[in-house]
C-alpha cells in the first residue's frame, strides 16, 4: 500500500514538472525573442566602450547592468580581473527585460534596480556587494581572491556602501532628498567628509597601486567605479578641492596602470559623457544653476555687519524685528542662504526642507507672548514681487499680530 501511494505520488510530480517545464519553455522562446528585438534598439542608441551587450543562451549566470552604473561597475571589475568568460556570466541591459519598472524585471528584483545577477536554473541575487561575494567565492580559483589580509579592505567597502552610494544622487539628481539630507549643500559637505575619513585609512607610503598596497581588493573594486562619478561631477558643483591627495593619487594610479580598471573608467565615463551631451546638469542647482543676483541688505544682517534684533536663529534660519513694523509684533523670518530664493516663484523641490524650516520657525515664533504675540493668533505673510509689496529680493516671511487684522489685506 505505501509502495503504491509512493509510485503515484512520484507520477503526479512527474507530470507536474513536464508541464512545468513546457509553459516555462515556452515562456522563455518568447522572452528571448522579445530580448532580441529590445536588444537591437538599445545597441542602436546606446554605444559603449568595451561592453558587451550580447545575450548568451548558453552562460550560466546573466548580469543585468548599464555602462554607467558605478555599482554594477563594481561587479564587472570583479569579472574582468577574474577573467570570467561569457560562457560562465553574461552582462546584459535591463532592456532585455523591459527595463528596470517592468513587470518581468520587477519580478526577479523587486527592488527595481540595478545590478542584478541571475542564475540559470536558480535564484536572483540584487546588490552589487552580494553579487562580487558570490563571484569571489564561485570563482575563488580563477584570478585575485579581492579579500587581502587587511581589514581596511572590508571598512573602505563598507564606508562607501554606507555613507556614500546613499547620498550619490546629490552629483545628478534633480532634486533632493538624497539619502537623511534636504539640501544638496549639505549632502556634498558630507559626501567631502567621507572622502576625507578613507583617505585617512590608506597607508603613507604604500606597497603598491592598490588601496590594501600590492593585492587588489574589494575596496578597490567597490571605490574604484564610484570615484570616477566624484572625479567627473563634483567639479561641476564649484568643488574643486572635495577629493584628498592620497584617494586622488591611488585613483590616478589604479586608472593608468591596471587595464582593467581603465575598461571600466572607460565604460562608466562614456554613459557620463552622454548624460552631459543631453545637458543633465543644465538645471540642477549649484551646478548648472546658481545665484547670480546681487546681495540684499538681508546678508548684512546675517553676518552682523549690520545690527539686527534677533528673536531666533539656528543653521538655516533668521528671525529678527522689522524696523518698521505694520502691527505691535512683526517679525521677518529669512532662510541664511538664499539658494536662489529672491522670490517664492522661484521654489522648485529643491527648495522643500528650508520652505517648511521658515514656516515652522514663523509658527514657534508666532506662540511667543514675549514678543508681543496674543492668544488669537498672528498672520503669516510671504509676499511675492512689487505688485505684493516685497521690497528686499530675499525670500521673507512676515509674522504679524499684537492686534485683530482685517482682511481683504490692501
Amino acid at each position: 500500500c505505501c509502495t503504491t501511494r509512493h509510485t503515484l505520488t512520484l507520477i503526479l510530480r512527474i507530470v507536474k514538472l513536464f508541464f512545468k517545464t513546457r509553459r516555462n519553455s515556452m515562456k522563455l522562446t518568447r522572452a528571448f525573442a522579445l530580448t532580441a528585438l529590445r536588444l537591437s534598439i538599445f545597441k542602436s542608441v546606446t554605444p559603449v566602450a568595451s561592453f558587451s551587450l550580447t545575450m548568451s543562451t548558453s552562460a550560466k549566470s546573466t548580469l543585468y547592468d548599464l555602462p554607467v552604473s558605478n555599482n554594477g561597475a563594481r561587479c564587472r571589475i570583479i569579472l574582468y580581473k577574474k577573467n570570467i568568460p561569457g560562457e560562465e556570466v553574461t552582462i546584459a541591459s535591463p532592456m532585455d527585460l523591459g527595463g528596470l519598472k517592468s513587470p518581468e524585471y520587477l519580478a526577479v528584483n523587486p527592488q527595481g534596480k540595478m545590478p542584478l545577477l541571475s542564475i540559470k536554473d536558480g535564484m536572483s541575487i540584487p546588490e552589487s556587494d552580494t553579487i562580487c561575494r558570490y563571484l569571489m567565492s564561485t570563482y575563488s580559483d580563477q584570478g585575485p581572491d579581492f579579500l587581502p589580509n587587511d581589514p581596511r579592505s572590508n571598512l573602505i567597502a563598507r564606508i562607501h556602501d554606507m555613507y556614500i552610494t546613499t547620498i550619490q544622487g546629490v552629483l545628478y539628481k534633480a532634486a533632493p532628498p538624497f539619502g537623511i539630507y534636504g539640501t544638496r549643500s549639505e549632502a556634498l559637505n558630507e559626501l567631502k567628509k567621507q572622502l576625507k575619513v578613507i583617505d585617512d585609512l590608506i597607508e603613507d607610503g604604500k606597497d603598491g597601486i592598490y588601496l590594501c598596497g600590492k593585492d587588489v581588493s574589494l575596496a578597490d573594486a567597490s571605490l574604484f567605479p564610484t570615484m570616477i562619478f566624484i572625479d567627473e561631477m563634483l567639479p561641476k558643483f564649484g568643488v574643486d578641492d572635495g577629493v584628498p591627495s592620497k584617494l586622488a593619487s591611488w585613483f590616478k594610479e589604479v586608472r593608468e596602470k591596471d587595464d582593467d580598471f581603465a575598461k571600466v573608467y572607460d565604460e562608466v565615463k562614456g554613459g557620463i559623457d552622454a548624460w552631459e551631451s543631453k545637458g543633465r546638469w543644465n538645471d540642477i542647482w549649484m551646478a548648472g544653476l546658481r545665484d547670480e543676483e546681487p546681495g540684499t541688505i538681508f546678508d548684512k544682517l546675517i553676518s552682523g555687519d549690520i545690527p539686527a534684533d534677533i528673536v531666533y536663529q539656528d543653521d538655516k534660519v533668521f528671525a529678527f524685528k522689522d524696523i518698521n513694523p505694520a502691527a505691535p509684533a512683526h517679525i521677518l523670518v529669512i532662510p541664511k542662504d538664499r539658494m536662489n530664493l529672491s522670490g517664492l516663484r522661484k521654489s522648485s523641490p529643491e527648495h522643500i526642507e528650508i520652505l517648511g524650516r521658515l514656516l515652522v520657525a514663523a509658527g514657534n515664533i508666532a506662540k511667543e507672548k514675549d514678543h508681543g504675540f496674543g492668544e488669537g493668533g498672528a498672520r503669516i505673510v510671504i509676499n511675492d514681487g512689487p505688485d505684493a509689496g516685497q521690497e528686499v529680493p530675499h525670500l521673507h516671511v512676515h509674522v504679524l499680530g499684537g492686534r485683530a487684522l482685517s482682511w481683504p489685506p490692501g
